[in-house]
């Protein structure tokens, strides 16, 4: 449902991340590639030269905060629009507020949160509407805008991908909060820098998350005979877990329990594999995070074994995105649990190892004239692609052309187990090289 507000409303008992929402650019922090100085959508605010526009990217990077600095930056009216609650009906009153607005000299913003939930028929709604400059249409969504919003009202709008925040972003976020007398400037705070640290690491880029939880740390903490709030690890464990201070994503735990992880799945190993897995998420991992090394592990570690492999690790990749924590956690045991299980071989991964070696020091050496293109009257009297034999037009689908350097005539990269799958493609490498031998006279 629309709701029209004053911009930064700041009622009492109102959650942290609402008191320090940034009022104006210099308080808003990340997003240096849109905002800082010189750079596009700070000089389009500056010079109030606001078109629609889409901001996409993930949860808690201030999507919405922008919206509303813009609206004020450039004296609009601000209306947020909620994709989940409204309808055609509230998008027509919406837009003759607006038509009364321009008539009167005022700007709308209308602001659309998650507008890639909205259906063809309510993106089509505000076509109209953007065309004539009734509205300036700012969306948020979390999702592709190419996959999830209409070509025509996509076509008039410009994108602009917002970025997780850094632990460093959200870090400054938390001391500005602690000292601010918008958050706890007034209630003498102590806490440490490396808990706030913890802090940040918990909330994986998510601004909205770090000040949620400094919030519920510090509404916990300890209260001293002076009145000044002390916050303890003891605290942090107790809001948070144990689990959270035992797993530093960007430490060297991080990288000890992705290895082991990795390293049970090579060993056949599921179960230590599962456990291994169940530490990272409990502590707050990225899913997407592990998801990518299984997929890494898919080619490395088992290869043409079992080519189903990739493509569990691959839609366990989309099931992770699609629907995140905590549901995602069984589609990442299903990968784990099949990795495990499944034949192994590093036949691809050395291939490519030994193929690198020589492409590295051989970066000059000349493709074959056999094996080049010849689109031009010159590249034929040059001889390129003379004496190109064309496999589809063989009996069996093979020639004994050769299609190495000629210092590298002989080399072999590929060297294929007999495990699962792969026993197969040894046999016809096999056949394909006897053949070879036995027609290389003809």
């Amino acid at each position: 449902m629309m709701h029209q507000q004053s911009l930064f409303e700041t009622p009492k008992n109102e959650p942290l991340a609402s008191r320090m929402r940034p009022r104006n650019l210099n308080e808003f922090v990340g997003q240096t590639h849109l905002l800082g100085e010189n750079k596009l959508l700070r000089k389009m605010i500056e010079s109030d030269n606001i078109s629609s526009m889409i901001f996409w990217g993930p949860p808690g990077v201030g999507k919405t905060t922008l919206a509303m600095i813009i609206a004020r930056e450039t004296k609009s009216e601000f209306i947020n629009f909620s994709a989940v609650t409204s309808g055609i009906k509230e998008i027509k009153k919406v837009m003759e507020d607006a038509e009364k607005n321009k008539s009167l000299g005022v700007k709308t913003i209308l602001f659309v949160d998650e507008i890639h939930r909205f259906n063809k028929a309510q993106q089509d709604a505000f076509l109209p509407y953007v065309e004539k400059g009734s509205i300036i249409l700012i969306g948020a969504t979390t999702e592709n805008p190419s996959f999830e919003i209409n070509n025509a009202l996509l076509s008039r709008c410009r994108v602009f991908v917002l970025k997780e925040l850094s632990n460093n972003d959200i870090l400054s976020l938390l001391k500005n909060a602690i000292t601010d007398e918008k958050g706890f400037g007034k209630d003498k705070v102590e806490i440490k820098e490396d808990d706030l640290k913890v802090i940040a690491s918990f909330s994986n880029g998510d601004a909205r998350c770090a000040l949620t939880t400094l919030d519920m740390v510090v509404t916990n903490a300890d209260i001293k005979e002076d009145g000044s709030i002390m916050v303890t690890k003891n605290t942090i464990e107790d809001c948070l877990g144990k689990k959270t201070l035992l797993y530093d994503k960007n430490g060297e735990e991080h990288y000890n329990i992705i290895s082991a992880l990795h390293k049970s799945m090579r060993n056949s190993d599921p179960d230590a594999a599962v456990y291994w897995l169940s530490r990272m998420l409990e502590a707050g991992e990225d899913p997407i995070y592990i998801s990518r090394r299984i997929t890494r592990f898919a080619s490395e570690d088992i290869g043409l074994a079992d080519t189903n492999a990739l493509n569990v690790a691959i839609n366990v990749y989309h099931a992770c995105h699609f629907i995140g924590m905590p549901e995602c956690s069984v589609h990442l045991t299903e990968a784990v649990i099949y990795m495990s299980l499944a034949p192994k071989s590093n036949a691809c991964y050395n291939a490519y190892l030994s193929a690198s070696s020589d492409a590295k020091k051989m970066l000059l050496e000349p493709v074959p004239l056999v094996i080049r293109n010849a689109p031009t009257k010159l590249m034929k009297e040059l001889n390129y692609g003379k004496g190109y034999q064309y496999a589809h037009d063989c009996k069996d689908k093979l020639t004994t052309m050769e299609c190495m350097p000629p210092s590298l005539i002989g080399k072999t990269y590929y060297n294929p187990t007999s495990q699962g799958n792969e026993g197969r493609f040894k046999n016809r490498l096999d056949a394909i090289k006897q053949w070879k031998n036995n027609h290389k006279n003809d």
